[in-house]
């Protein structure tokens, strides 16, 4: 057997395992939303970070593996909100060199994710906002159906306080205007075609 592919398939099938790995500010916001999980979250992370980086004339390749891979060491340290993040350190590097170990590509995307946690590039502080973008949609989604921990947040506004980018605030004031499910507007028909 290929050592190489068996590392990789382990590897792909512990990304599969982000699909179970919930949120943990479901305490906070008390709620128990089981689709709100590591996978989803990277997955819309990913395209707020494709747009971002056009909008912001960066590099969208860069951006989006950054997204992709932002939270990847929680398949194995769990996330951590804001009460966990006092208490508990995770060793994010020890994880990703162990995680990624032998696979094709795994000192590039260390160092992809390195750079990302450092945030001193354009495309790291894109891929933060577009993190935290995709928070502000997910409390607005979860204002709409009544959540008013999510209202409370939202209304402080600490997530829009901390983004770069001038696209990132744009989207985020978008995001308070528009109702969660206006993007069926222009799809809706009672005509079958």
């Amino acid at each position: 057997m290929n050592n190489k592919i068996h590392k990789i398939v382990n590897f792909l099938f512990e990304v599969g395992t982000l699909r179970k790995v919930t949120r943990s500010h479901r305490q906070a916001l008390l709620t128990n939303d089981l689709t709100d999980n590591i996978s989803s979250h990277s997955y819309r992370v990913s395209y707020i970070g494709y747009f971002l980086a056009k909008m912001e004339k960066a590099d969208t390749s860069k951006v989006m593996l950054m997204c992709l891979l932002h939270d990847l060491s929680e398949s194995r340290s769990g996330d951590q909100n804001w009460i966990h993040k006092k208490y508990i350190k995770v060793f994010e590097e020890e994880i990703l060199k162990d995680q990624l170990d032998s696979v094709p590509g795994a000192n590039e995307l260390i160092n992809v994710v390195r750079e990302y946690s450092e945030r001193n590039s354009l495309e790291a502080k894109l891929a933060k906002d577009a993190d935290l973008i995709d928070q502000i949609l997910l409390l607005r989604e979860y204002e709409w159906v009544g959540n008013k921990e999510a209202a409370i947040w939202l209304k402080g506004q600490e997530q829009e306080k901390r983004l770069f980018s001038k696209s990132a605030k744009k989207l985020a004031t978008e995001i308070y205007i528009q109702k969660p499910s206006s993007w069926r507007n222009k799809v809706w028909t009672a005509e079958r075609r």
